[in-house]
């Protein structure tokens, strides 16, 4: 890691963080971790030549009992010559010479299933210049309303800085390592995972998570929403493991661990709808501030991790190469993906 630069942003960075160890203007965060030695260590996983497919169906979990202000992507037709572009009828000769074209239209709420969270997707009220008066910002001190822009009038976005395209550009390949809760914990009575029960968890599988890998947690509630085809009920939100995002020896071993990216197959990696407390540093989602906001690790969120969990404990592994770009989508704040992870 390069020794801390300082910037035109802020005089001041939060306690633990990453901002300016990559230079004034980084946007990736511990994504400059992945460099060629990571990418050659997730190829180096790859014993079969098996692919899974990590992503949920981008129509699941259904419904809005998991976020009630996501919406399932809506599909429409292009308008051709003023016409639906849709099972269109054209270059007609004569009845036996018809060709027939489609072209669709979607209305995708980027976060709505399997995603990446940006690093403008949270950011928080920090003294940034050291004069008393704290400042809306994002990681690496980048501005609200300068570098994440709303029109006031048309409500158009744009992410200037922290977009979702620099995760595209970078690439997102290397080495995931699967920690398996659904086995320790099941679906109910929903656990909250601290640091004690992780590393139980980890030393008895034989786990072992280095600099620069990428964390990925199953915890069986991908399961749940598969067997639910779209029409969950209310039990989705009390199942399956979270992370305890309230435990300070959890957020401390996420700061030492260096992981550059973390992904579950539930809502939000942590425990959503808790108190804030003057211990979380202010914040209800103390895992999403230490990382969206200080570290600049990634998030992913309801990936699809059951079938390669199955074959990883068959096999006795937990390791694999990992490719899991978003959208290269200029200005997001989020974006789907189909991660694949090779074995």
């Amino acid at each position: 890691m390069n020794s801390v630069v300082k910037s035109k942003r802020w005089k001041i960075r939060p306690e633990s963080s990453t901002w300016g160890d990559w230079g004034e203007n980084d946007q990736l965060g511990r994504l400059n971790l992945i460099d060629q030695k990571k990418v050659l260590q997730g190829i180096a996983e790859v014993k079969v030549g098996k692919t899974f497919c990590l992503s949920l169906p981008l129509d699941y979990p259904g419904g809005q009992v998991i976020n009630k202000v996501r919406f399932p992507p809506m599909l429409k037709p292009v308008i051709r010559n003023d016409a639906p572009y849709f099972n269109y009828l054209w270059n007609q000769v004569d009845e036996k010479h018809v060709d027939i074209g489609s072209d669709d239209v979607v209305l995708l709420h980027t976060q709505y299933s399997t995603q990446w969270d940006s690093l403008a997707h949270r950011g928080k009220l920090f003294d940034v210049m050291g004069d008393g008066s704290p400042q809306p910002v994002y990681y690496n001190g980048f501005r609200v309303d300068e570098d994440v822009i709303m029109d006031s009038e048309t409500h158009e976005t744009k992410a200037k800085a922290l977009g979702i395209e620099h995760m595209a550009e970078h690439g997102v390949q290397g080495r995931g390592v699967l920690v398996d809760l659904f086995s320790e914990f099941g679906e109910f009575p929903r656990k909250e995972v601290g640091y004690d029960d992780l590393m139980r968890i980890m030393e008895k599988d034989g786990v072992e998570i280095e600099k620069g890998d990428i964390l990925c947690l199953w915890t069986g509630l991908d399961q749940m929403i598969m067997r639910m085809k779209g029409n969950p009920d209310d039990s989705i939100t009390k199942a399956c493991a979270v992370l305890d995002g309230f435990d300070p020896k959890l957020l401390n071993w996420i700061i030492d661990s260096e992981v550059a990216a973390i992904a579950s197959d539930n809502l939000a990696v942590e425990a959503v709808g808790k108190k804030v407390t003057p211990e979380s540093n202010g914040t209800n989602l103390p895992i999403h501030e230490l990382c969206l906001f200080r570290l600049g690790v990634h998030l992913g969120e309801l990936w699809h991790l059951a079938e390669l969990a199955t074959w990883l404990k068959q096999n006795n592994r937990s390791r694999f190469l990992l490719t899991a770009p978003p959208l290269r989508l200029t200005g997001a704040v989020g974006s789907p993906l189909t991660p694949i992870a090779t074995v």
